[in-house]
């Protein structure tokens, strides 16, 4: 008997892909979709699923306040003259995120899809949800290990929702960069300068503008690669890497031509000159 299936999903494309790719596989009925977090929650009470295909970063409601919202009512339910939690679903997250920061907390009863889908690991994350269910392992996330599930949710949406933490004095090989409402995974040799302008730290790499989450560029530069990156600027963090010229301006001053697309032009305060001098051999 094939697994009822949700797909939840704010982009219609991806719902058709990940549709089409499930129809390949087999042995999965989609018994309907969705585009945001409240059409999740009430899907899965109507249709009650097998499994559901949940988007990580959706607007109004994310995957995770979804099956936060879904714990809830079936604690509540238990706490209810039934006594019994609801049931819940087998959950596969789909993400856009990197492998890297999906693993850092191995959810139990979660799988996790990247985007864009593979066959393969849709086929594999089917399997793994077939032999959880045959196991009988459908309490995962209630009763007394909900508790523990929605902990460690709550830490993996801190970790996507902010930049990782240095682990052992070393910072991150990457950084978390928001662009236009999702949370992109940077590899810091990629990005070229940061700035801050009216509280808001713009993220700017070769190719791409995105946002931090920090509120300070001494918060950001915590995070970053002291060997690599220079404060040249109070208002600038650069990528020593990433810088295309060195420009020389009025009054013995400098400024600093980057290697993003608009080329942009940093200056270098004077407390930093003597710094640029010695990097630079000027």
């Amino acid at each position: 008997m094939p697994l009822s299936a949700l797909i939840i999903d704010d982009e219609q494309l991806a719902r058709d892909e990940l549709k089409y790719l499930l129809d390949s596989v087999g042995d999965v009925d989609v018994v309907a979709q969705g585009a945001n977090g409240i059409e999740a929650v009430d899907l899965i009470e109507e249709h009650q699923p097998d499994l559901v295909f949940l988007d990580v970063q959706m607007p109004g409601q994310d995957g995770f306040a979804v099956i936060q919202r879904l714990m809830e009512r079936s604690r509540a339910k238990a706490a209810g003259a039934a006594g019994h939690a609801e049931h819940l679903p087998q959950f596969v997250f789909a993400t856009a995120y990197d492998q890297y920061a999906v693993r850092a907390f191995d959810v139990n009863a979660v799988d996790y899809l990247l985007k864009p889908f593979d066959r393969a690991r849709v086929l594999e994350a089917v399997e793994r949800a077939k032999a959880r269910i045959a196991a009988g392992d459908t309490s995962a996330m209630t009763n007394e290990s909900g508790a523990e599930i929605e902990s460690q949710l709550d830490r993996l949406l801190r970790l996507l929702n902010r930049p990782q933490p240095a682990e052992h004095g070393r910072p991150p090989g990457k950084l978390i960069v928001e662009m236009q409402s999702r949370l992109l995974l940077v590899d810091q040799a990629e990005i070229c300068f940061a700035a801050i302008d009216e509280g808001v730290i713009r993220i700017v790499t070769r190719n791409f503008e995105g946002q931090s989450k920090c509120r300070t560029l001494e918060e950001l530069q915590e995070l970053l690669d002291p060997t690599r990156f220079w404060r040249a600027h109070r208002g600038y963090v650069v990528n020593i890497d990433q810088i295309r010229e060195v420009m020389p301006w009025f009054k013995s001053s400098y400024q600093l031509r980057m290697n993003d697309k608009q080329q942009t032009e940093i200056p270098v305060s004077r407390a930093q000159t003597k710094r640029l001098r010695e990097l630079f051999n000027l």
